[in-house]
């Protein structure tokens, strides 16, 4: 689940190795980039921590944030 936080929203994804991992963030990247709504994010072997807030709205959670959670929740 997203959690809200330090103006931020939060989730770390586990897979079952560093192939699915990456495989997501590519997805992740795709659909990032159609919206033109870019992530920070992190990864080690099989776990990504993906944190999301708007930059040009004084780096809060706005609904492009939210919009792409969304987005990124229907590909796992």
């Amino acid at each position: 689940m997203w959690e809200e936080k330090d103006n931020k929203l939060v989730r770390t994804f586990k897979f079952r190795d560093f192939t699915e991992a990456f495989g997501f963030m590519t997805k992740v990247a795709i659909e990032a980039e159609k919206m033109d709504h870019h992530p920070n994010w992190s990864n080690v072997y099989n776990q990504v921590i993906i944190e999301l807030t708007t930059h040009d709205a004084g780096n809060t959670v706005t609904d492009n944030d939210r919009n792409l959670a969304a987005k990124i929740d229907g590909l796992v």
